[in-house]
């Protein structure tokens, strides 16, 4: 029977992965999406759209499709499903994989203050500047609304959702950045002050460059920790290799 391996998609990583594995005579691969990004781009393989209904209802699509693999590549801060994907896989026994690109790191000249919350981000702000280019995704904007004094420039793929500061703007956009892109927004918009979460990557890793050259300090959000006992892997390849498919079995 062919192997059927379900990606928890919604990033590069989870798109590239899709690719590889279609490519591989016998391979199904099921890409799913939990439906937020209202234009997600096409992906080879099967795709299917909406939650499972917690770790029970993932063990139990794993139990009626016949899968042989699961790999969480979701956002580095998706924690829901990450711990229901191992839930699930524990409770059924099928093999898991997470698929997370190295977050970023710090180089001379950086200007960062860590934060282990959107909440510590925003208790942070006040001192480093008045104007804030907001880069933490469209959801927990309420932990910024406790600062109403600030100016906020949210950017995010879709549309926001309330509650959000009193004076906000927000930019609707989708990476890739360049630096020079990067740097033109932080001048025009005056900003102070740049908050990210750390999703590491180079599809929007610009905006770092730019508040380096600039001399801005950068408030980054660390990833929340695995799940026990899971262990990441850093890219495609090294997913291929605990799945057990060689370089030898793609399509030609």
């Amino acid at each position: 029977m062919s192997p059927h391996v379900l990606v928890l998609g919604g990033t590069t990583e989870a798109r590239e992965l899709a690719a590889s594995l279609a490519a591989r005579p016998g391979v199904r691969v099921t890409t799913s999406l939990a439906g937020r990004v209202s234009r997600p781009g096409a992906l080879d393989g099967d795709v299917r759209v909406g939650g499972f209904g917690g770790a029970e209802g993932l063990a139990e699509w794993l139990r009626a499709e016949r899968v042989d693999a699961v790999v969480d590549a979701t956002h580095p801060f998706a924690t829901g499903i990450t711990e229901n994907a191992a839930r699930a896989a524990a409770a059924t026994g099928v093999p898991a994989v997470v698929l997370r690109r190295p977050g970023w790191t710090p180089v001379p000249g950086d200007r960062w203050h860590p934060a282990a919350s959107l909440a510590e981000a925003a208790a942070l702000l006040p001192p480093l500047g008045r104007r804030v280019f907001l880069t933490t995704g469209r959801l927990g904007l309420a932990a910024f609304a406790r600062e109403p004094e600030l100016h906020y420039l949210v950017r995010s793929v879709e549309p926001p959702e309330p509650p959000m500061p009193r004076h906000t703007d927000v930019l609707l956009a989708r990476g890739p950045f360049t630096v020079e892109s990067e740097t033109a927004l932080l001048r025009d918009h005056r900003i102070d002050v740049l908050v990210t979460k750390d999703s590491g990557g180079s599809a929007t890793s610009a905006k770092l460059t730019a508040a380096r050259e600039l001399g801005l300090p950068v408030v980054v959000v660390h990833r929340p920790p695995l799940p026990e006992g899971v262990r990441a892997e850093p890219d495609v390849a090294s997913v291929l290799a605990r799945l057990g498919f060689g370089a030898g079995r793609e399509a030609g």
